[in-house]
């Protein structure tokens, strides 16, 4: 299988949002089509994340990863947070997410980062071995902590 990756523009929302709802449902929430068109939209109209797609040579999209910026105050540097990545579930196998997870880190030292930063699940151990494979380091230093408003 030819794959290759692209960052997505506005024209890649309709192909998007199909596997970003399918990443949606993954995570126990509910499918919601219009949904998922509007917040990559406005994602990428506002330039608030970096979309890249792994597409097929028929033009067909099989995955995708999803970076929003942010920033180390202790290093002055950018990072990035690798937020989601998804490759659907036929297309798994190929080496996608491995292609996906190296053009973002191509991309990380174009923008001159510091890293990326991303989280798992703990159970998600088919995606922590492919993270750590890629020389990802789990974090045993600091915990993380969330506040649900």
């Amino acid at each position: 299988m030819n794959i290759f990756i692209k960052r997505a523009d506005i024209s890649d929302v309709p192909e998007i949002a199909k596997l970003f709802d399918a990443y949606r449902v993954f995570y126990k929430q509910e499918s919601d089509l219009a949904l998922a068109s509007t917040f990559l939209s406005d994602r990428i109209n506002h330039a608030e994340s970096i979309i890249f797609v792994a597409v097929t040579e028929q033009n067909k999209y099989v995955g995708f990863t999803q970076l929003y910026p942010s920033f180390s105050s202790a290093f002055t540097q950018r990072i990035w947070i690798l937020n989601d990545l998804y490759v659907e579930e036929n297309s798994r196998g190929n080496g996608i997410a491995k292609k996906l997870m190296n053009k973002a880190k191509e991309f990380a030292k174009e923008t001159q980062a510091r890293g990326i930063s991303l989280n798992t699940e703990k159970t998600n151990t088919i995606a922590q071995n492919l993270y750590e494979s890629l020389g990802y380091e789990k974090n045993t230093i600091f915990y993380n902590y969330f506040l649900t408003i």
